[in-house]
């Protein structure tokens, strides 16, 4: 599945991904907040 890149204060797609307990977490959970979102394409590749 091809997805368009983000730019610089894009509003961020709906996910939900796993955390370090392995419970589900979903961007939908800080609605009303202040989130920032960090990647690191780097983290566990040889790049």
């Amino acid at each position: 599945m091809a997805t368009a890149a983000l730019e610089a204060n894009d509003k961020a797609p709906g996910f939900t991904l796993l955390n370090e307990d392995g419970q589900p977490v979903s961007l939908d959970d800080f609605k009303g907040q202040n989130v920032v979102l960090f990647f690191y394409p780097k983290a566990d590749t040889p790049g």
